[in-house]
């Protein structure tokens, strides 16, 4: 039995089929893909659990792609990309990706990134139900075992990262997070220069929560040390 299937998508097929190996070798069914095209054309018709997107491609970039899953979808998305600017990164992020791994990379990084971000994801739901599982302050409701989120009586789909950030920040009101704790909180790895990456998904996650409401902010921004959530 697979343990989850993986869609590898990269014009360049030795690195495909390098991770196609790798990941293979760790149980996982892989699909792989060459274009943006294909890879939806995939994902549409696979049960897919996680995917792995490269940013440069023809017909179709990864970032659009990553866009499209997002219309639908909250599995992870992996970017795996040549360039290593923040702006690349940030790019990736605004679309929905939840991870940033920059080329030549080391294989065995990239599947315990994979092992990292599918953990996150399978965890929700066919838990027994804990009190601790759920969060209910003012505007706010959220419920760990079903992933499910309510902001201003209006359920919001989330990723399992923005998830995560919020129910950090959510399960311990009134307390300060510095941009490095929620990294090393919630991506579980020690943070270096990571504060983009938060600043992008804080960003993704207001928009979802707060877009519309004319209300005061869920998620406040204490400058220079971090973000709240007040109970």
């Amino acid at each position: 039995m697979s343990d989850g299937n993986i869609l590898v998508v990269d014009d360049d097929h030795e690195i495909a089929d390098l991770v196609e190996i790798h990941l293979r070798g760790e149980g996982y069914q892989v699909f792989k893909a060459y274009n943006g095209k294909e890879a939806l054309e995939l994902f549409d018709r696979e049960e897919i659990d996680l995917a792995i997107l490269d940013i440069m491609m023809p017909v179709m970039d990864g970032n659009e792609v990553c866009a499209k899953i997002r219309e639908t979808s909250t599995i992870p998305i992996i970017m795996l990309s040549a360039k290593d600017s923040e702006s690349d990164k940030v790019s990736g992020l605004v679309n929905g990706a939840d991870d940033y791994v920059t080329k030549p990379f080391n294989t065995s990084e990239l599947v315990a990134r994979v092992k990292s971000q599918l953990r996150r994801y399978q965890s929700f739901g066919g838990v027994e139900a804990k009190t601790s599982d759920v969060v209910n302050i003012e505007n706010l409701w959220m419920d760990k075992r079903s992933h499910e989120v309510k902001a201003y009586d209006r359920s919001v789909k989330l990723t399992p990262i923005e998830f995560d950030i919020l129910f950090l920040m959510a399960s311990h009101p009134n307390k300060v997070f510095s941009t490095d704790e929620i990294f090393e909180r919630v991506w579980k790895e020690k943070s270096f220069e990571m504060s983009n990456t938060v600043m992008v998904h804080i960003r993704r996650l207001r928009e979802k929560i707060e877009s519309g409401s004319g209300k005061t902010q869920i998620i406040k921004t204490v400058w220079g040390v971090g973000y709240k959530i007040e109970a």
